[in-house]
């Protein structure tokens, strides 16, 4: 029992290191004090084992007001324009500078070898469109993770049903096309079908259930309110993996 109970504890630390390593980094490892050693399933300010650095950090009010701004990510502040963060109210150019500092430190954001950056893009992972024609297209394996896939056709020709085949192929594992996450569903125009997943669900052998529980979906009824989602959606993947 023992065994099998650390077992189970083995795996969650592996998924936890590799959302640690692979995820958005969340904006309160900006604060201080921010310690200088990393552990498996343990979160980086929260291990008291190392001595604290106070010259660096940012104060958890000034964090809070990153987030109220809709910053939930380190990266998302280290690659906000400068301009724009002195629009925040209370920033002004110093803090703006220190944070900006703070957020160069944790987000690599100069030169690399073409090396590394091929091992990184080897890395990637790819999710299938269910259709082996079509993941050929897009490279043999499908939609690659970590860019932007745009899909654009006439009225029925696919288009939903293939985001709706996502919404559970990325669930899969990684030997069977997909990426062992969540999804994120926003709607613009009315045409999600929960139906269709559990369909889709049983094609794959999974559990209608928990595919549904794994799809965080929402309506999106004008632009200013897709944009507000998207900020949302931006705090949920600092919580989960999608």
């Amino acid at each position: 029992m023992q065994a099998e109970e650390f077992e189970q504890q083995s795996e969650a630390a592996e998924v936890q290191q590799e959302e640690d390593d692979c995820g958005p980094i969340p904006i309160q490892n900006l604060e201080v004090p921010i310690y200088l050693i990393h552990y498996m399933l343990y979160d980086i300010l929260s291990i008291n084992l190392a001595k604290p650095n106070t010259q660096s950090g940012i104060s958890a009010v000034d964090v809070k007001k990153l987030i109220d701004a809709g910053y939930y990510t380190v990266e998302s502040v280290a690659y906000t324009p400068r301009k724009q963060l002195l629009t925040i109210k209370g920033f002004a150019e110093t803090k703006v500078d220190k944070i900006l500092g703070e957020a160069a430190k944790l987000v690599p954001m100069g030169f690399t070898t073409a090396s590394e950056y091929h091992l990184k893009r080897s890395e990637l992972l790819h999710i299938t469109t269910g259709s082996t024609e079509l993941d050929k297209l897009l490279g043999g394996q499908g939609i690659e993770t970590g860019s932007i896939t745009e899909l654009f056709g006439e009225f029925r020709t696919g288009k939903s049903q293939i985001c709706h085949t996502l919404a559970v192929t990325c669930q899969l594992d990684e030997a069977s096309g997909g990426a062992m996450g969540k999804c994120l569903f926003i709607d613009t125009e009315g045409t999600f079908r929960p139906e269709r997943l559990v369909e889709i669900a049983e094609r794959y052998g999974l559990n209608p259930e928990e595919v549904l529980g794994n799809v965080a979906y929402a309506r999106a009824f004008n632009t200013d309110h897709q944009t507000a989602l998207l900020n949302q959606a931006c705090h949920l993947m600092t919580e989960s993996r999608f």
